[in-house]
């Protein structure tokens, strides 16, 4: 089992950066694909990121592709979302995710983090 707590959320305005965290408690972190979805009111949680154990793999969506950056450090149990060009439609609530394969993390399965709000405003 693995708990997850995710880190660096806030308000920017559009254009700008940030660098999402993950924690990861244990000592199987390296076991895991780990992953990175959103959340945005009213609608349905998507995916953005994922990268393999080694971190030597990494997926996106067509969304955060050219913008996003996500990269892992196995020595401090942590998963990072690098996210620049910000716009007003990246505005969710985003959610590490912890699977067992890469297709558990495609089917959402594994364990999650409590989110972190990012606002982007215009």
């Amino acid at each position: 089992q693995v708990q997850l707590v995710e880190s660096g959320g806030g308000s920017v305005q559009a254009g700008g950066s940030l660098r999402l965290s993950c924690a990861a408690s244990g000592r199987t972190f390296r076991t895991y694909v780990m992953g990175w979805f959103r959340q945005s009111p009213g609608k349905e949680r998507e995916f953005v990121a994922a990268i393999n154990r080694s971190g030597g793999t990494t997926y996106y969506a067509d969304s955060a592709k050219g913008r996003c950056t996500i990269s892992r450090d196995n020595a401090k149990n942590t998963v990072y979302l690098q996210m620049n060009s910000l716009k007003p439609e990246d505005t969710a609530v985003y959610y590490c995710n912890a699977a067992s394969t890469t297709r558990g993390v495609q089917a959402m399965e594994g364990y999650w983090g409590q989110g972190t709000q990012v606002t982007v405003s215009s």
